[in-house]
């Protein structure tokens, strides 16, 4: 998948809180949700209280940089939304995509490995 498909009209994110599956951890939150063969879409949200924009546009990049290296492993179709969190300013996009990993397997998203 050379360039991803994004969710971004509001109704979209809120179908995914309101109906997707959700897994937490400090650093990043993941809701998934299947959709009519649109293929894998994702949504990203930072949030004001991660702090400038300098800051919320590198925690897009490095949540984008994780969901890159493990969207080939995605079984289906599904709209994701990930919400950065605090912590997640401090990572690199190793280090998030290990956390967004056991996320997506909890959710069936991806195969187990």
């Amino acid at each position: 998948m050379t360039s991803q498909t994004t969710l971004k009209q509001n109704a979209e994110f809120h179908r995914a809180y309101g109906r997707g599956k959700m897994q937490t951890s400090p650093i990043l939150v993941t809701y998934a949700v299947k959709n009519r063969g649109l293929g894998c879409r994702i949504g990203i949200t930072t949030s004001k209280k991660i702090g400038s924009a300098v800051e919320r546009n590198r925690c897009r990049r490095i949540i984008r940089a994780a969901f890159s290296s493990l969207a080939p492993q995605v079984r289906g179709n599904w709209d994701l939304v990930f919400v950065a969190r605090f912590r997640t300013k401090q990572k690199k996009s190793t280090d998030l995509a290990a956390v967004m990993q056991k996320q997506l397997a909890a959710l069936g998203v991806i195969g187990k490995e």
